[in-house]
């Protein structure tokens, strides 16, 4: 087969070595989540360094969410790559492109006009992709994070995922202790914080999260309502009623039943957020923002030093289509997207492996901060309201995961004594 493949002229061995990749990545991480699935599957306990600290209700929770998304994932996967073959062997680029030109013209504007032409394709291409996509969002939003007490919107999705972002309240953090400790934690290492946010992510979402941002020494920390435990509103909801109330009106079973479940705060304590804090701020101690933006700047000079090699090469737009004319839209996306993606497939590898390692750094700063206690606990607070599942297949969290399992993050932590 494969000398038969070498036969056909070039353009066509590009157009199905592209086709051949895709599929190829595709099954490899289908594969990958099949794994991780059946560790969903059978890991039905909580494993014994949890033992004591998750609860099984809560285990078994996060192993039907994670579950339920990695079947979600399967099906929409499928999808994804059944409609990317089905364009690509159709010729749907080269027509959605003449089509663009046909809405072009007729506005007066001929096959000169490039640019327009461009950006009439890539609102046609959004359209599409919106389109296509929508009911997997649907089903994501409103089906599983429903499902699993995570969605808080209303139902328009755009808006809640894309516009609500960029009006969330952010308001300063209320004087006291927090506030106090975060700061004289920041002067210990120097670290140049003006301000101190915190943005109600609750309306959106139940999911937990801190950031700072900010260039040279004009630095922000962010946390969301949800992260802290005197402050998230999913806890004020939670409040047990008077005792009067519980006496005359609960059984006291279900009294009993019910305060074991609003006793489950969301979010983390003052030391734990500390410690969450001193993760992240290891980060920038140990410059690992500035390597990563070091990496990125590198990796977009060779991309587009090999872009202006390769744009010239005729065969490139005649494998998917394009004998006509050579669009430099249609370029950047043959190039980026197809010719490219065993270098991002290679890339994407890499710099996981570097993020988990970077991980693991900050981590250690914290610990070396006099946090590891307050972190331990903090990771795995954090990891309980998000639903996260701390066993993972070592194949599929190799290739996949950013940031460390749960319980490797601990063992690296080390023994360190929980309430």
């Amino acid at each position: 087969m494969l000398k038969t493949l070498f036969l056909l002229p070039v353009e066509t061995q590009i157009f199905y070595s592209v086709l051949v990749f895709s599929w190829t990545v595709y099954l490899w991480e289908a594969y990958l989540s099949c794994r991780q699935r059946k560790i969903y599957r059978t890991t039905i306990h909580v494993p014994e360094e949890l033992g004591k600290i998750m609860d099984p209700d809560t285990f078994e929770k996060s192993r039907l969410y994670q579950l339920d998304k990695s079947n979600f994932s399967f099906w929409s996967g499928l999808y994804s790559e059944i409609e990317g073959t089905l364009i690509l062997l159709l010729g749907g680029i080269p027509f959605l492109w003449h089509f663009a030109g046909s809405v072009t013209a007729r506005f007066g504007f001929g096959p000169d006009y490039e640019i327009i032409q461009s950006l009439v394709f890539l609102t046609l291409a959004t359209l599409f992709g919106a389109v296509t996509g929508l009911p997997w969002s649907l089903y994501s939003t409103f089906v599983i994070e429903e499902k699993h007490g995570f969605n808080q919107q209303v139902l328009v999705t755009i808006y809640a995922d894309y516009i609500a972002p960029l009006f969330d309240k952010f308001t300063p953090l209320p004087e006291g202790e927090l506030k106090t400790a975060i700061e004289d934690m920041a002067k210990s290492i120097s670290f140049p914080l003006t301000k101190l946010y915190v943005v109600e992510g609750s309306k959106r979402s139940s999911h937990s999260n801190a950031y700072f941002y900010g260039f040279f020494k004009n630095k922000r920390i962010v946390l969301f309502d949800t992260l802290l435990e005197d402050y998230s509103p999913l806890n004020s909801a939670g409040e047990p009623q008077s005792d009067t109330q519980s006496e005359t009106e609960s059984d006291p079973e279900e009294s009993s039943s019910e305060t074991k479940q609003k006793s489950k705060k969301q979010g983390c304590n003052n030391a734990e957020i500390l410690a969450v804090l001193g993760h992240e701020l290891g980060h920038w101690k140990l410059g690992h923002t500035v390597k990563n933006i070091v990496i990125s700047q590198m990796n977009s000079f060779l991309c587009f030093s090999l872009f202006a090699v390769l744009i010239g090469r005729t065969e490139l737009f005649v494998a998917f289509g394009f004998t006509q004319s050579q669009p430099t839209l249609i370029g950047l996306m043959i190039i980026f997207q197809f010719i490219f993606s065993p270098y991002n497939e290679l890339l994407s590898f890499c710099l996981t492996v570097l993020s988990r390692r970077f991980e693991f750094q900050a981590d250690a700063f914290a610990r070396g901060m006099g946090k590891a206690s307050e972190l331990y606990s903090a990771l795995i607070k954090l990891n309980m309201d998000n639903l996260g599942f701390p066993v993972a297949d070592w194949l599929f969290s190799m290739w996949h995961y950013s940031h460390p399992p749960l319980l490797e993050r601990l063992r690296a932590l080390g023994n360190v004594k929980q309430d």
